[in-house]
């Protein structure tokens, strides 16, 4: 089975439609998969719907996406650092489903593990649990939260080799793994790919099993908030 493809519009060819949930990799502008993003606006597919932390920056990321005004909803936990995210958000052009971080990851978990629902204290007493099943455990609430099933998933690893299995970098790793899992197809952008066979089995972080098609290419790794000291006070 192929899963090496030239670029990221041709790992998406027949794969993108209207009105699709997308499951992206990444936290902030770490690890998220750049190339498809920029694949998908080229694409002009519209009414999309993305669960994931957060929609990048204005100008990179899904923020490209909300420019275009190709995302009709976002899952995410984290409107910061992205003003037209949260400008569509409170003018109400975009549709949004706040999930705490950790629910939002075990959402894309479960929905992986074919799980459909769990329960979790996360969230009860709060805005977060309105409209959702409670039940008590052991005298604790908990709420139900319901597992992600994905049209499509899309990340961003370090190496490959041909049959999909993936290396993350270091915090890179962040949303990646739950996000390719729950995806019906998940296409994976990396840096390297590597000689099948060249990978320590104990180093793989997610079987090629998962994947379904993968690209190589460049990225622009941009750091979201550079701190920095002063040269006198380093």
């Amino acid at each position: 089975m192929k899963k090496i493809y030239a670029n990221a519009t041709e790992a998406l060819d027949g794969v993108l439609t209207d009105g699709m949930l997308i499951a992206a990799g990444g936290f902030g502008l770490c690890g998220i998969p750049e190339l498809l993003l920029d694949a998908i606006k080229e694409s002009g597919a519209q009414d999309l719907t993305f669960a994931s932390n957060n929609a990048g920056v204005d100008d990179f990321g899904i923020g490209i996406l909300l420019q275009t005004k190709q995302v009709k909803k976002m899952i995410s936990s984290y409107v910061g650092e992205n003003a037209e995210f949260m400008r569509q958000y409170l003018s109400g052009e975009l549709e949004l489903e706040f999930n705490p971080q950790g629910t939002l990851a075990e959402r894309m978990r479960a929905g992986g593990a074919g799980i459909p629902g769990f329960y979790t204290k996360t969230g009860v007493g709060t805005v977060i649990a309105e409209g959702k099943e409670h039940k008590d455990f052991n005298g604790e609430t908990y709420i139900m939260e319901e597992g992600i099933f994905a049209d499509l998933a899309i990340v961003k690893a370090w190496k490959a080799d041909d049959t999909g299995n993936l290396i993350f970098r270091k915090t890179a790793r962040n949303f990646n793994v739950p996000a390719a899992t729950c995806g019906k197809i998940c296409v994976a952008e990396v840096e390297e790919i590597v000689p099948r066979g060249s990978l320590d089995p104990d180093a793989i972080h997610l079987p090629g099993i998962y994947v379904h098609r993968i690209i190589q290419g460049d990225h622009e790794k941009r750091i979201e908030q550079r701190t920095t000291r002063k040269k006198e006070d380093a």
